[in-house]
């Protein structure tokens, strides 16, 4: 997901990836950042300690970019067949 959204929009990504004891420490709770698995965009928590879907964290971008926010994914039939869930 990230690398096409880094290749749609003009924005830089950053992926940070620790083992789960280090988001678990006094230190990291003292960074005042959101409790892992997070996604971020600019100072917006869009989601933490759970997924998010493609469609959710593209609306975040566009909202910190000023874009016109994306159309929601439809579900078709075809995609419920391929178990598709991009949202």
């Amino acid at each position: 997901m990230m690398p096409r959204l880094g290749e749609k929009y003009a924005i830089e990504i950053e992926v940070t990836s620790k083992p789960k004891a280090d988001y678990l420490t006094d230190d990291y709770f003292e960074l005042d950042l959101p409790v892992a698995p997070a996604v971020m965009v600019g100072d917006e928590i869009v989601v933490e300690g759970d997924d998010v879907s493609d469609h959710e964290v593209e609306v975040c971008i566009c909202r910190q970019l000023g874009l016109p926010e994306p159309e929601p994914f439809k579900k078709g039939v075809f995609n419920r067949l391929l178990k598709r869930n991009n949202q």
